[in-house]
Order: C-alpha cells, then structure tokens, then sequence
C-alpha cells in the first residue's frame, strides 16, 4: 500500500526543496530513514550533504527531526515508523567552527 507522508521543511531545508510542504510517497510500512533517503534521492550530491551527514550517513547531525511534534530521538530514532497521518517537521541545525 502506497501512503503520503506529509514533509515540512524549514529554514535552509525550504530552500532545498523550494517549498514549505511536501508530500512524499512511500510503501507502508516506512520509517522516519526511508522517507529521509527518498527525500534526498533527487538531490545533486552537494545538497544531499546539507540534509544527510556523509562521513555518518545519518540526517541527524544536520537536521533536529520531529514526528508529530516529537523529536526522534525520543521515539525510535530513525526507525520511528511513519504513516499517512504523521507529519513530518524538519529543523536545520546551524554549527559552525
């Protein structure tokens, strides 16, 4: 069964995908690190890097992940399944050096 996961992106992440909501096709079940791969698949390579850490291949230290107003890591991580009435907020975390 496909679902539609709702995507919020915000800060950098809205320029990314040049809007403020998507909705991202999945195959049920699905978690929270299948929608975030879908998601940067189209990316060019440079960009992808701006939403997934390469050295980690994980979102995480870029971006604070909520699921329903929850942030991930209080839930299951990047293995918190996600369904069609879930919404999805993605929070760029600035750092600099």
């Amino acid at each position: 069964m496909v679902i539609n996961v709702k995507v919020r992106p915000l800060g950098v992440f809205r320029g990314l995908f040049g809007r403020s909501q998507l909705l991202v096709k999945m195959e049920e079940p699905t978690s929270v690190r299948k929608m975030i791969q879908k998601l940067a698949e189209p990316l060019p390579l440079k960009f992808k890097h701006l939403l997934i850490d390469p050295e980690l291949n994980d979102p995480r230290p870029n971006a604070l992940i909520l699921v329903n107003g929850k942030e991930i890591n209080v839930l299951a991580g990047l293995e918190t399944e996600v369904d069609e009435e879930d919404e999805i907020v993605l929070v760029p975390v600035s750092h600099g050096g």
